[in-house]
């Protein structure tokens, strides 16, 4: 009697425990619990009461322990946000350019007096003030890629208009001959040709680049783009001729035409061989050239053509003396230049034809042998049927064929089969399908 006694209170107090806990789970402090303990069967009783009001206060964070066994990682580093990998264009508008002296787009400033050349360096605005201290000669600048404040230095200095300094700085211009006031402004495309070892495997096979001519009564300003675009050698072969030289600015514009004009013709023979080299190529029985390659060569024929034709137009111009004020003896080498100018757009014209001749007869060349291939397959499936034919006539489940019970019959269905198969390989081989 004494330990079931003992059981049943250690099962009271197990399950007041466990009410306890569940109370103080949902808040402790407003529940209040009384539990009457009885012999028989336990009273539970739950008295709400009002908890008094309490004061928040901060929790209080307890750092978490680090087990020893375990290293500690370093913190991971930031990516920096898409905002600031952008450029701010408050920062770069704000950010004034640091301006490039004009004498670094100068190539060489030369002043010359009846031809020769004056001893000394001069600035481009020493030079025009000393032609014009003087009363004679002109003034040939030089510049190579200028920027827009080195172009507006020059511009201001010799009276420039502002729209010819745009187009100077701004390369890509169409070949052209304007006049603003007293100011000629002839815009000339170069080109050079590219060396490669073999016309069906190059990629570039010619390089374009601009000379700008700015033609007044006292200067001659020369604006060049392109690495191969030098003036040099012309300048240099000029004063080795102070005769031609003495003829003023025009005996300037003269060389420079004619020198881009000479490379034309230089470019097009080049152009040539390679245009005869791809033609014995595609007309030859061992060698297959790709259409995308005659393609290239024909663009890079057109990159050409684009150079070279509309230049006519400003040398008939100049030849004729419109617009642009040219002594007599000038116009005399100027329309030899328009002759060779001539005969440069006429090949190119012809190199333009004979690769599009080409491009055709590349694509009939591969309609041709592709009705070749399928002649040969069309003659061997007719040779392959046969044999097919007779042992699907023979390979039937009948039993009246009577060839199938004679002593020779298998030999003989096969030499059949041979023979026709024979005679047909002789007839297309005399056709020329296999």
């Amino acid at each position: 009697m004494i330990g079931q006694r003992n059981d049943i209170e250690t099962c009271r107090a197990r399950r007041t425990n466990q009410l306890r806990r569940r109370i103080g789970a949902v808040g402790r402090g407003r529940m209040s619990v009384k539990i009457d303990a009885h012999e028989g069967k336990s009273l539970r009783r739950t008295v709400a009461r009002r908890s008094p009001p309490r004061t928040v206060r901060p929790r209080r964070t307890r750092p978490r322990r680090r087990s020893a066994a375990m290293p500690s990682l370093p913190p991971r580093p930031s990516l920096p946000s898409l905002h600031s990998l952008r450029p701010s264009t408050r920062s770069a508008a704000r950010a004034p350019k640091v301006p490039v002296p004009t004498a670094r787009a100068i190539v060489d400033c030369a002043v010359y007096v009846d031809g020769v050349r004056l001893d000394g360096k001069f600035t481009h605005s020493a030079a025009i003030a000393e032609v014009r201290r003087r009363g004679d000669g002109f003034v040939w600048v030089g510049l190579h890629a200028p920027d827009e404040s080195q172009m507006n230095s020059v511009a201001a200095c010799y009276g420039l208009h502002e729209l010819m300094a745009e187009d100077a700085v701004h390369a890509h211009q169409r070949p052209k001959l304007e006049r603003y006031d007293d100011v000629s402004f002839l815009v000339l495309r170069t080109v050079s040709y590219v060396e490669h070892e073999s016309a069906t495997t190059a990629n570039e096979l010619v390089e374009s680049g601009e000379i700008m001519v700015f033609l007044g009564r006292d200067f001659v300003v020369t604006v060049r783009h392109g690495e191969h675009s030098g003036l040099s050698g012309v300048r240099h072969r000029l004063e080795q001729n102070p005769e031609h030289l003495a003829l003023g600015p025009t005996a300037v514009l003269h060389a420079v035409a004619d020198h881009v004009v000479d490379e034309y013709l230089a470019v097009t023979s080049s152009i040539e061989r390679d245009v005869d080299v791809m033609e014995e190529e595609v007309f030859s029985p061992d060698d297959h050239v790709p259409i995308e390659n005659i393609y290239l060569l024909k663009r890079e024929v057109v990159e050409l053509r684009r150079s070279v034709t509309p230049l006519s137009t400003p040398l008939s111009q100049l030849v004729q003396g419109v617009d642009t004020p040219v002594p007599k003896a000038i116009r005399r080498y100027l329309r030899d230049v328009a002759d060779h100018h001539t005969l440069v757009a006429e090949r190119v014209a012809e190199f333009d034809e004979v690769l599009s001749s080409l491009v055709d007869a590349a694509l009939a060349r591969v309609t041709m042998q592709q009705n070749m291939d399928m002649r040969k397959i069309s003659a061997w499936v007719a040779i392959a049927a046969v044999p097919t034919m007779v042992a699907g006539i023979y390979g039937m489940n009948f039993d009246n064929i009577p060839e199938l019970h004679w002593k020779y019959g298998y030999y003989g269905v096969i030499g059949v089969v041979a023979v026709v198969c024979i005679s047909l390989f002789a007839t297309f081989r005399r056709n020329n399908w296999l």
